[in-house]
């Protein structure tokens, strides 16, 4: 057993004993106050109906009011310089995707470093994505795309500059050999009526904020990203059966906060929304939307964050895809 002969020791030893039991102690009474709940994205995505899901049972958890804050712009990246810099002390937090971990290589400045500045909470859930296109555009598979779009102008929307809709569409491009014109917006929700009017064309995204269109005939999904056929469309073929094997893909969300947050709050909260998650209510909402309910440890989001940060980095070098 090693013995401390340094006061030095024994000082630094208290000190650390000392901050344990206070951040027990602040955890035990979190939250007293008002949280506020940033998303990054516009109203209407899988952003922001996770959060306002979460953020209203946490309210009926803790009695304390949870503030949705939708802060749109720059691929979700304004938002995440915004939280990073905020007091990291639990009443702000927000949602993250997979949109922050190709952020983290597409963009050559940004305002902050997804591991370094901001700390994991939680992994709240994913969706897979699939590829939708207006009806009166004359195609019904990838291939067809790609033929019409080699003949006229394709357009394609986009959540916004650095998100998964953008990326996976810039490498499909590359894939089969086609150009086409993004069009960006602030969000998902702001994209849909165009790609319905036929000002866009296509779109890849997430199921659960494109597929109640495509189920109403508004929208037709012409492909999955999944490595096997979805259960709420057994009928289109996946991306893999037309000839692209590395197209698989899914967009999750969670939750972070700004680095130094007290590690027994970032618990709580963890483990908080990890029962709201996978609860029996929670969970049969979330698989009707078309989200895999996920839920777990800060340690395993962390890991999580930086295997997708490694994976989505190799793949916007190979498409150079970028985004200043």
């Amino acid at each position: 057993m090693k013995v401390f002969t340094d006061p030095r020791a024994w000082r630094a030893l208290a000190l650390g004993i000392s901050m344990l039991c206070a951040n027990a102690a602040y955890a035990a009474d979190y939250p007293t106050r008002p949280i506020r709940y940033v998303v990054a994205f516009a109203p209407g995505g899988i952003n922001d109906i996770m959060a306002r899901i979460v953020g209203q049972k946490l309210n009926e958890s803790w009695g304390q009011p949870v503030i949705v804050d939708n802060r749109p712009g720059a691929g979700g990246n304004l938002a995440a310089e915004m939280v990073a810099k905020a007091t990291a002390d639990g009443y702000t937090f927000m949602n993250i995707s997979t949109a922050h971990t190709i952020s983290q290589t597409l963009y050559s400045r940004l305002g902050y470093k997804l591991e370094r500045d901001l700390t994991p909470v939680v992994v709240l859930g994913s969706a897979p994505l699939i590829m939708v296109v207006n009806p009166k555009l004359p195609v019904k598979n990838l291939a067809e795309l790609g033929a019409w779009a080699k003949k006229n102008r394709l357009i394609y929307a986009s959540g916004g500059v650095g998100v998964i809709s953008h990326l996976s569409m810039e490498m499909f491009k590359l894939a089969a050999g086609f150009d086409a014109t993004h069009v960006p917006y602030k969000g998902v929700g702001p994209a849909v009526p165009d790609l319905l009017s036929g000002q866009a064309h296509v779109m890849i995204n997430a199921v659960p904020e494109l597929f109640p269109h495509a189920r109403g005939g508004r929208l037709r999904i012409i492909g999955v990203l999944t490595e096997k056929r979805h259960p709420f469309m057994p009928e289109v073929p996946t991306f893999i059966e037309q000839g692209h094997k590395e197209f698989v893909m899914g967009n999750w969300t969670g939750i972070v906060a700004p680095t130094g947050m007290p590690k027994a709050v970032a618990n709580k909260l963890s483990a908080e929304i990890t029962r709201i998650i996978r609860s029996p209510e929670i969970s049969k909402r979330l698989v009707e939307m078309g989200v895999e309910p996920m839920g777990g440890t800060p340690e395993e989001f962390g890991k999580l964050i930086h295997v997708e940060v490694e994976r989505f980095g190799k793949a916007v070098k190979a498409s150079g895809a970028k985004a200043d």
